[in-house]
């Protein structure tokens, strides 16, 4: 199954290009539309198998793949191999039910960027997402003067030193939620934050992801009796973020 036939639509420039890989057809459509929710990123096609795949990348030069593990041809690692023989150079993301240590080690090996756990919310891949466009930009914008910058790489720095906040977010705003974090007995939810600080409930939610993608703040799920499970924020206290100190003005955060 592919829907890769016609070539992909125009896009904005300096759009990332994704394919998505996974069998099952009905996924990969959520999967497409939770990535076409993300104005960074654009996907260029739908592939169904590990040929497919191999095929849609040869014709279509995604800069991303997501790519599923569990496909009816080929184990979903050993496509990694085959691309990078036939000279392609693009990034693969594991989006996977697979939960075997084998599998994350051998994922890891193959130098993937990132290895989501099936199933997820639109929340967990925008995180990932945003997260690897930025650490993508850095790569591509990085000059090499000393050792130190060749380390920068190497770690995979999450943001630059001062990296704007997003388009619509304040810097006010900002410190605001991330002072209510940090003074915080334990999690919050976006509910709770937003009564404390006087912010909607999707305003907060949008700054706690927000942290999240930096590494700032740690999320996790809260299963009650009926419903989705409650998303919840706690602040991790990286190096760089102290009382007062985690954001800058001018519309910029540092981590």
């Amino acid at each position: 199954m592919s829907s890769t036939q016609g070539g992909p639509e125009p896009a904005a420039v300096d759009a990332i290009g994704v394919l998505v890989v996974d069998d099952d057809f009905r996924v990969a459509r959520v999967h497409r539309a939770y990535v076409e929710r993300l104005d960074v990123f654009r996907v260029v096609g739908v592939a169904g198998s590990g040929e497919e795949a191999i095929a849609a990348v040869d014709r279509l030069r995604p800069d991303l793949v997501l790519l599923d593990l569990y496909l009816p041809d080929l184990f979903g690692l050993d496509v990694i191999p085959r691309l990078r023989t036939a000279g392609h150079d693009c990034d693969v993301m594991v989006i996977s039910a697979a939960r075997e240590a084998d599998a994350v080690r051998g994922a890891v090996r193959q130098g993937v960027v990132d290895y989501l756990l099936k199933p997820f919310d639109f929340e967990d891949l925008r995180g990932r997402l945003e997260r690897y466009a930025v650490q993508r930009g850095r790569m591509l914008d990085t000059v090499v003067r000393g050792q130190a910058d060749v380390d920068r790489v190497l770690a995979g720095a999450a943001v630059p030193a001062s990296p704007v906040l997003p388009k619509g977010m304040s810097a006010e705003t900002a410190e605001l939620i991330e002072r209510t974090l940090r003074e915080a007995d334990g999690s919050l939810s976006a509910t709770e934050c937003a009564g404390l600080t006087g912010v909607s409930r999707v305003s907060a939610r949008r700054y706690l992801e927000y942290f999240h993608t930096l590494g700032s703040v740690e999320v996790s799920l809260r299963y009650g009796s009926t419903g989705r499970p409650e998303r919840r924020y706690r602040f991790l206290g990286v190096e760089g973020s102290g009382r007062g100190g985690g954001l800058r003005s001018g519309g910029q955060a540092r981590v």
